[in-house]
């Protein structure tokens, strides 16, 4: 406990930042990177991951500057300070790399994930998976008399937890984006 009576890395989006960089807890952060929209950029990326045994939670790429061929890699990765440090110098280095941010540790994100649920069920499994799509918003985007297929958006707990409820109900399968993060304001 420091002298305020905070405890160590209580607030991950604090303007202080009291996280020792040499503990051990494992955390999880979303690392957003723009790259050059050309061949083998993904590749290297991916290639400094598995090169280095860490690990990618999600991953979402895609282009977002047609005329000056840029594209933004959104990473959502674990561990220790120091390695998700290490991450963050070491994607930097790579040439094709012209800007990483750590959106866990800069400030207010908005993060968002899509996923599709296959349901399968008859009688009061299909009325319970139902009413549970529409408590979490979740739209049918196909129907047959023996599954529904939903569509639903919002952050990875709400996705996981939308998921748990419809396991007893016939969960057949699950298809997800990955997390899709900007930084919230105008920086």
């Amino acid at each position: 406990m420091s002298a305020l009576n905070l405890k160590k890395g209580s607030s991950r989006k604090s303007a202080y930042d009291l996280r020792d960089p040499n503990s051990e807890v494992i955390e999880t952060h979303t690392i957003a990177c723009v790259v050059d929209n050309e061949a083998g950029v993904l590749a290297r990326v991916i290639g400094l991951f598995s090169g280095r045994g860490y690990n990618i939670d999600s991953l979402t790429v895609a282009e977002i500057d047609h005329l000056g061929h840029r594209s933004r890699i959104t990473i959502v990765t674990t561990g220790t300070p120091a390695v998700i440090e290490q991450i963050k110098a070491q994607l930097g280095r790579i040439v094709p790399v012209h800007e990483v941010h750590d959106l866990t540790v800069e400030g207010r994100t908005v993060e968002r994930e899509l996923a599709l649920f296959k349901v399968a069920g008859t009688g009061d499994k299909r009325v319970e998976a139902l009413r549970l799509a529409d408590i979490f918003r979740a739209n049918v985007v196909d129907s047959t008399l023996e599954s529904f297929v939903f569509e639903i958006t919002g952050t990875p707990e709400k996705i996981e937890a939308f998921a748990e409820l419809m396991r007893p109900l016939g969960l057949v399968e699950v298809a997800r984006t990955g997390v899709a993060a900007l930084s919230r304001g105008e920086s």
